[in-house]
């Protein structure tokens, strides 16, 4: 087969590490005393404050937002790192990230929050929610104009606010944001269903916009789904390891309820991208849908297969750790699979892209250029 050396690669989930003062900065003036902010407790450990409320899961282990290639003890331990030890330069420093990308060889990034995925269940207020997700909507879009071909701007959107999300979309596309990110956590929508009629002006929105939303995963400052499985303290044994493996199950839960709950056939045009749950698992799931959907017809308003849905809409980003992406890929179709480095988390690594192409390596050509950065380029928009 050809080599993918020469092809162009798109990395469809980065995230930028988002200085502390942003929402200091960021956010309308008079808004700004309830800014997110960083601040140490009284016993030294930093802890992330949102609207005053503290992230508790995070309490003194702030540098673990990042971490790329870090020691994860060093970073666990509580009080041991600030938050700035775990961020390297690329995370916030656009001209450093497009360094990172050159040494890796990518040609586009979309870019995605690090802080943003740990908020949104603590904020009670909804319009402050929208002011949360403004600030940063103006600051990526700063950060992009660096160089917005090869760094893009993906919106941060919370349905607490239906209204305000409207506007903050509607707003965002102006500035040049080519998607939408939507935290998969129902807290942060106040638990009400994705189907909730309040929520049809966005879902109509972001679908006359062209601007595709993806699920990723959160972290929650309780244990969630998760929360009957882990015992009093995180460091439990097999607990972190265990709440790290199921972080992908929000992600998984959105999809299958946007699915479910007839959101692709009520907004044929919208598109949704599944990041950050790896993509192995997805033919396996769809067959399972199918299956069940087919028993359970007469209680659904899907008129297709959730596997014809999923490939007239949606994509799914494949990890560098996984170990069957090709026969994936071949199953699935070509169309439907992109790729992501999750750069500079701490389950992130380097020499991502070399891994995916050799896990793709013996795919024709074709396969390859979509897989790399052409299926991210056409779901998205974008220009080579």
């Amino acid at each position: 087969m050809t080599p993918a050396s020469n092809l162009v690669t798109v990395d469809a989930d980065g995230h930028v590490l988002e200085p502390r003062d942003v929402w200091l900065k960021y956010m309308d003036p008079d808004l700004r005393d309830r800014a997110i902010r960083i601040e140490k407790d009284d016993a030294g450990a930093e802890v992330l404050l949102v609207d005053g409320n503290p992230h508790e899961a995070l309490r003194g282990r702030l540098g673990a937002l990042g971490g790329i290639g870090m020691d994860s003890t060093d970073l666990m331990t509580v009080g041991q790192r600030s938050y700035e030890d775990g961020c390297p330069p690329g995370g916030y420093e656009p001209a450093a990230r497009l360094s990172v990308m050159d040494d890796e060889k990518i040609d586009a990034a979309l870019l995605y929050p690090t802080i943003g995925i740990a908020w949104e269940g603590l904020v009670r207020d909804p319009k402050i929610a929208t002011a949360y997700t403004r600030a940063y909507n103006r600051w990526i879009v700063d950060f992009c104009s660096h160089d917005r071909r090869r760094l893009v701007p993906i919106a941060h959107i919370c349905l607490k606010d239906p209204e305000g999300a409207v506007e903050e979309v509607k707003r965002a596309r102006r500035d040049g944001c080519a998607g939408v990110y939507l935290s998969p956590d129902p807290p942060a929508r106040d638990g009400r269903q994705l189907d909730d009629p309040a929520y049809a002006p966005f879902w109509e929105t972001v679908q006359d916009l062209d601007m595709p939303v993806a699920f990723h995963v959160v972290a929650r400052s309780d244990g969630g789904l998760l929360g009957p499985w882990l015992g009093n303290s995180a460091a439990g044994a097999g607990e972190a390891v265990f709440s790290f493996t199921f972080l992908a199950l929000d992600v998984m839960a959105a999809f299958t309820s946007m699915m479910t709950r007839g959101l692709f056939e009520t907004y044929p045009r919208m598109r949704c991208a599944v990041l950050e749950a790896g993509s192995n698992w997805i033919t396996a799931w769809l067959d399972r849908m199918d299956h069940k959907a087919e028993v359970m017809h007469s209680f659904s308003n899907m008129k297709l297969l959730p596997s014809e849905y999923f490939k007239r809409q949606c994509l799914i980003s494949a990890e560098p750790d996984e170990s069957i992406t090709a026969a994936v890929i071949e199953h699935l179709g070509d169309d439907y699979v992109i790729w992501a480095s999750d750069y500079p988390h701490l389950d992130a690594s380097f020499n991502v892209v070399g891994q995916i192409r050799e896990k793709i390596a013996g795919l024709p050509e074709e396969t390859q250029r979509k897989v790399l950065g052409g299926n991210a380029l056409r779901f998205y928009g974008l220009s080579a």
